[in-house]
């Protein structure tokens, strides 16, 4: 029998801080939420206006959306209905993690409505005993780093004409880091397969949707291999 008297101590390896963990995030949406404050104020609205859109509706993708329909005077409700649709995938991000979401009523409720795909990528890295207020600074400095870019840009986009080329990369960047992240903390890679493969399908069969059905089609895979998974058990 080996004699560990003498061996070193072993101590865990520490977790990454929350501003660790956000820090990617922070890179992909200041740059972006400063493109959306700027073409908001460019499109004719008010500075506070971008910035309270970024508190209170924070949806990224459908933020952009909005600007022209704004512009072009279409109801309120007409823009609500394209966000809810462009948006409905969070709902199964909520459901995957219904069980570690923390159970005050408040704070439960402002994580459902600050889950977005960053975060429920880093969320998803985090190992289960991660504790429930962790996660809510996480998602509320995420929210954070979004409200500031769109402040900065809104901002510069009231004072100055500045060209904005280049930065459309920004996103797909953001991405592909968390991707990286995703795959070095699982041990199975089925996961990236699926999504790959999906996409690859469902690209030649509606281009304008592809990433729509390519998300209809992992889920429908994750539901067929979870129900494996269990009839092997």
């Amino acid at each position: 029998m080996t004699d560990r008297s003498n061996l070193p101590p072993t101590h865990p390896v520490p977790s990454p801080s929350v501003l660790a963990l956000t820090a990617p995030v922070a890179m992909g949406y200041i740059p972006l939420g400063a493109v959306f404050g700027f073409l908001f104020v460019q499109a004719g609205g008010h500075w506070s206006l971008a910035w309270l859109s970024s508190l209170l509706v924070y949806a990224g993708a459908a933020q952009y959306m909005m600007i022209p329909m704004l512009a072009a005077g279409m109801p309120v409700a007409a823009i609500a209905l394209a966000t809810l649709v462009i948006n409905l995938r969070h709902v199964f991000y909520g459901l995957s993690l219904l069980e570690r979401l923390p159970r005050g009523r408040l704070v439960r409720a402002y994580m459902a409505f600050a889950l977005t795909d960053e975060t429920y990528s880093i969320l998803t890295t985090l190992p289960a005993s991660t504790p429930a207020r962790q996660m809510a600074l996480l998602a509320l400095l995420n929210h954070g780093w979004w409200m500031l870019g769109t402040a900065l840009g809104a901002l510069i986009g009231s004072q100055a004409r500045l060209t904005l080329a280049g930065l459309d990369f920004v996103l797909a960047a953001l991405f592909a880091v968390l991707t990286v992240e995703q795959w070095r903390s699982r041990r199975n890679a089925t996961p990236v397969w699926v999504a790959l493969a999906a996409y690859a399908l469902a690209y030649p069969i509606a281009p304008q949707h592809a990433l729509v059905l390519a998300i209809a089609l992992s889920l429908a895979a994750g539901f067929w291999l979870a129900e494996k998974s269990h009839a092997d058990d």
